[in-house]
């Protein structure tokens, strides 16, 4: 029987997608669970899973085609079935449910990938997963060479070794003539005057922090004009549109809702992260490198644990109701290049410190390299936004549809204090919690952020 595969729906705010790439010809076997496209939508690029087997055999959208939700994009028949022109021109009633449903993952086929290397699409290219591609590029590991673990014999991140020669650097630090670099180091290279290309990245993949980026070669002083005028003659000529991408209009059209549609409210406390600071130096002596926590790490935890004991930041409105979330999803800002998205930390009820730490780094490095899944972006309600890095002493952040509340950190820094009677230095991070008043009042928020405010300065709480 002939299925169509539409485009699906991604996220409770995702409207339309792109077609990216096609990763079946027309004519090709198709096994359920493979990846058979990738599509683009406001948030990421995401891995289209195919939730049936049979023949690749009509292709509707091609690549670089924007979709609605819903609509045609192929269909895959059995071998040699014909297909139904119904389906062609009415494909949403031909359309199974969980196609459009974020939540239904598909089964993966049991069917077992040949023995040997990976196989091969009909040009000759590998199928590797996006994540599974950088990382043989950063290890300096051929494709062809290993043997893929996923559907249809796919290579997964998994199945890179360890061993292999990296990439130099410099080299790694530039991938299609773009420079992978942190958004501190870029702005620390822009003011210091330096070359982001002559640089070598010490980062994951080669990518350059700010520690890579030297303190000499100032910035060049501006030559002030002669006469303002000229100025502003120039600024005028020289001026241009810059078409938004996709991320960057969702960005614009999803604060501007949330803005428009949650009313905000804002309470903000000093947190002493003096002890914090002390627990997270002592964990991370006991912790290889790759498992230290990080500051932010301690945030999410304790923003849980505040959570589970403050049940109504666990939910979001909806029509007439408080829609509650059975799971405590805590979910992370990220700042890519092409604009901000807010994956989610599932189960945070349930794991450790270390735990949250590793999928942390693990959402980042995925989102860097654009292989989160679609359960990633969905099923939060609070989320943590920290501009510490930047050296920001506070702001207010707009809530994330559609979400109960957003946590705004600073950074850490060292401040007079008084302890009993005495003055002492103490390292001070200020933080304000944006709350959707619809779902709470003052006196809630009040609780709940010094809820946060207690966890963290005792932070053996977090852990006991």
């Amino acid at each position: 029987m002939a299925t169509s595969m539409v485009m699906p729906q991604m996220g409770y705010d995702m409207h339309e997608g792109k077609v990216v790439r096609w990763l079946k010809k027309e004519g090709e076997e198709v096994i359920r669970g493979e990846v058979i496209a990738e599509i683009e939508t406001d948030k990421a690029t995401v891995e289209y899973e195919a939730y049936t087997g049979g023949v690749m055999a009509k292709i509707v959208a091609e690549e670089g085609a924007t979709i609605p939700v819903g609509g045609l994009i192929a269909v895959i028949t059995n071998p040699g079935e014909a297909i139904s022109e119904d389906i062609l021109t009415n494909a949403a009633l031909a359309a199974p449910a969980e196609a459009r449903s974020p939540a239904a993952a598909p089964e993966v086929s049991a069917q077992a990938p040949p023995a040997g290397a990976a196989p091969a699409t009909s040009d000759g290219e590998v199928r590797a997963s996006p994540l599974a591609r950088r990382l043989a590029k950063e290890r300096g590991v051929d494709l062809s060479t290993i043997t893929g673990t996923g559907p249809g014999g796919r290579v997964t991140e998994a199945d890179i070794p360890e061993q292999g020669a990296s990439a130099p650097a410099a080299a790694a630090a530039s991938v299609n003539g773009y420079i992978k670099a942190s958004p501190l180091a870029k702005r620390l290279a822009r003011e210091r005057g330096i070359d982001l290309g002559t640089l070598s990245g010490t980062g994951p993949g080669g990518r350059i922090t700010e520690e890579d980026v030297p303190e000499h070669a100032a910035p060049a002083a501006a030559a002030a004009p002669a006469d303002p005028r000229d100025t502003a003659t120039q600024a005028t000529s020289t001026s241009e549109n810059v078409e938004l991408t996709r991320m960057r209009q969702a960005i614009a059209k999803v604060t501007a809702d949330s803005w428009g549609a949650a009313p905000h409210f804002y309470v903000s406390v000093d947190i002493d992260m003096t002890k914090a600071m002390a627990f997270r130096r002592d964990v991370n002596n006991e912790l290889d490198a790759e498992k230290r926590v990080s500051v932010n790490d301690l945030i999410v935890k304790a923003s849980a644990i505040a959570i589970g004991r403050h049940p109504k930041f666990n939910s979001f409105f909806r029509d007439d109701h408080l829609q509650m979330n059975a799971s405590i999803n805590v979910g992370i800002a990220i700042a890519l290049e092409s604009g901000l998205i807010v994956p989610g930390i599932n189960g945070c009820e349930n794991i450790s410190l270390v735990e949250i730490a590793a999928a942390s780094r693990d959402l980042a490095a995925r989102a860097n390299s654009g292989s989160l899944r679609n359960d990633e972006y969905s099923g939060t309600t609070f989320s943590v936004s920290n501009m510490g890095m930047f050296d920001i002493e506070s702001f207010t952040a707009i809530i994330f549809p559609p979400h109960a509340a957003i946590l705004a950190v600073g950074t850490v820094k060292e401040q007079p204090a008084v302890r009993d009677g005495e003055l002492a230095i103490a390292q001070i991070m200020k933080a304000t919690l944006s709350t959707d008043h619809r779902v709470a009042d003052g006196a809630e928020a009040a609780q709940f952020i010094v809820e946060i405010k207690k966890l963290l300065e005792n932070p053996i709480s977090l852990v006991i």
